[in-house]
């Protein structure tokens, strides 16, 4: 479906960098890395095509209500764009969150957050490669830092532990669903700016949960069924709304005002959340190392964003 989509807008035609701008692109992460969290919490309690199934049931049934003056308004917008539509709806809805939760069930945590912090780099390469948006050496330097950064946090400061990692098939349906993401941010800019995000995002869930049902269906069929539990209800909520409805509606928003390649560069801020998460969620400790991490992070961001907002 690649061909069907436009070329993304340049940066130089995108918004400038503001406090609202940036907290739209800040939550979606933060959001998304306690999702993470749950996934793996939740493994052997929920199957993971039946949690993708249930999150985005219940993220539908909370936003229609919001979500449907602007479906009544742009009903054949969507019919104009149902192709891209329908792309955005199966790689970044339905196959991102369903190859993660499959993914977590075999993988460790720290090879999921590995992989994860690829998504900023696929997203400029696939840019780059099928829609010819440029690369400048801040942007490519400033991917550079924040990656290590990255990389500081899962290694713990000590960068021998990469010769180490094994990866398994987990690890290689978590990078496929890393894949899906990029494609979706790319796909998602084309879609008409006029186009009501709100409504876009319920038209998502729906496509996504057809695409779902049948896969849904197979895995009960095969015995799979879900351990309820207070703790369990309150994670399926939490993946319900948060990460799903809250998240994508902000990079939704995020994407359209700053393209694709600025909005995706704050994915990296994921395995920061993590850590902190960890502390508060999980009674984890802080490390030196995590304090380095964090700040390579945070600056490689500022020196891609320094470098877009001056063109």
């Amino acid at each position: 479906m690649a061909e069907q989509a436009e070329p993304a807008v340049p940066a130089t035609q995108a918004a400038p960098w503001t406090w609202d701008l940036l907290l739209l692109l800040t939550l979606p992460p933060l959001f998304w890395a306690g999702n993470f969290i749950v996934g793996r919490a939740m493994r052997g309690v929920v199957p993971p095509v039946t949690l993708s199934f249930l999150r985005w049931a219940i993220a539908l049934v909370l936003l229609l209500p919001f979500a449907w003056p602007a479906l009544r308004r742009d009903w054949r917008q969507y019919w104009a764009n149902r192709w891209r539509v329908l792309g955005v709806s199966i790689v970044g809805v339905a196959a991102f969150n369903t190859l993660v939760y499959t993914g977590l069930q075999t993988t460790t945590a720290t090879n999921g957050i590995l992989l994860n912090a690829f998504i900023p780099i696929l997203i400029v390469l696939l840019g780059a490669l099928f829609y010819r948006q440029p690369i400048g050496l801040l942007q490519v330097l400033g991917m550079a830092v924040s990656f290590a950064g990255v990389l500081t946090i899962i290694t713990h400061g000590q960068w021998q532990r990469l010769a180490g990692l094994a990866f398994g098939s987990g690890d290689v349906i978590v990078f496929s669903a890393m894949v899906c993401w990029a494609v979706y941010t790319l796909w998602l800019r084309a879609i008409p700016a006029e186009i009501d995000r709100l409504g876009l995002l319920a038209v998502q869930m729906a496509l996504a949960l057809l695409v779902l049902a049948p896969l849904y269906a197979w895995e009960w069929a095969g015995g799979a069924r879900v351990v309820w539990t207070w703790p369990s209800l309150a994670a399926l909520l939490y993946v319900g709304i948060f990460p799903s409805v809250l998240a994508y509606l902000f990079y939704n928003w995020g994407v359209a005002r700053a393209g694709a390649a600025r909005a995706g560069l704050f994915i990296h801020l994921m395995p920061l959340f993590g850590a902190l998460l960890s502390v508060l969620v999980l009674g984890e400790r802080l490390h030196g190392y995590h304090a380095v991490g964090m700040a390579a992070i945070l600056g490689g961001i500022m020196l891609s964003t320094r470098r877009m907002s001056r063109r």
